[in-house]
């Protein structure tokens, strides 16, 4: 594990945050996050960080990357939102995610655009529910932008403070390569209980039934 904190710190720290805020808005922008793992590029790039000021500029560009990405999806779902769900794409996503994401939005509202950020599938699907919905671009900056810095500082610091943890103890204790991979495998294990639990919480809302909750819209 030593390895990959030296290359990812001998690698431009510019070029390193660029890569990763990249990375985030091509998983957040136009379905291309069901099958590109941003959040593993932004963890792998947040690994090389050595001071605040490297943190802080990453967390900047990933945020931006994500709220680029995700007003690309909300611009198109209000374009061209119909035809991108008719098209083979939208048709391999499912149209039953499309109609969770429409009842999700329907029942949540503005909550929903918020927790999706932290939700499997949706998170990519949401931005293009909205554009096709009557929510106005800067509603949904407002409720999404706040999901993205929370996201985006906690994968950040924890990555860059496991980083240094390894540098503080590599000097007096063996293991301290498998103290970093501890921590970041708890990170890890947390996410996913997380997202599990969210979603069990929310589940009534996603479900899809006969029953329309439309009226029920929290903004």
């Amino acid at each position: 594990m030593p390895w990959l904190i030296e290359f990812m710190r001998s690698i431009d720290p510019v070029a390193r945050t660029l890569v990763a805020g990249l990375a985030v808005m091509l998983e957040t922008s136009v379905l291309i996050g069901l099958v590109f793992p941003g959040d593993t590029v932004v963890l792998v790039a947040s690994i090389g960080i050595t001071s605040l000021p490297e943190a802080v500029a990453m967390v900047i560009a990933v945020v931006v990357g994500a709220l680029i990405g995700e007003s690309i999806g909300f611009w198109l779902g209000r374009w061209i939102g119909p035809h991108i769900r008719a098209s083979w794409v939208g048709r391999r996503v499912g149209e039953a995610n499309w109609i969770r994401a429409e009842r999700y939005l329907a029942r949540r509202g503005g909550i929903a655009i918020f927790l999706s950020r932290f939700l499997p599938v949706l998170h990519s699907l949401v931005p293009l529910t909205v554009g096709m919905s009557h929510y106005s671009y800067r509603r949904f900056l407002a409720w999404t932008a706040p999901a993205c810095l929370i996201w985006a500082t906690a994968y950040v610091s924890i990555t860059s403070l496991a980083a240094g943890s390894f540098d503080e103890l590599a000097d007096r204790v063996h293991y301290a390569g498998y103290i970093f991979v501890g921590i970041i495998a708890l990170f890890l294990l947390a996410v996913f209980v997380a997202k599990k639990v969210l979603s069990r919480l929310e589940a009534r809302h996603l479900d899809i039934s006969d029953t329309e909750d439309a009226t029920d819209v929290k903004d």
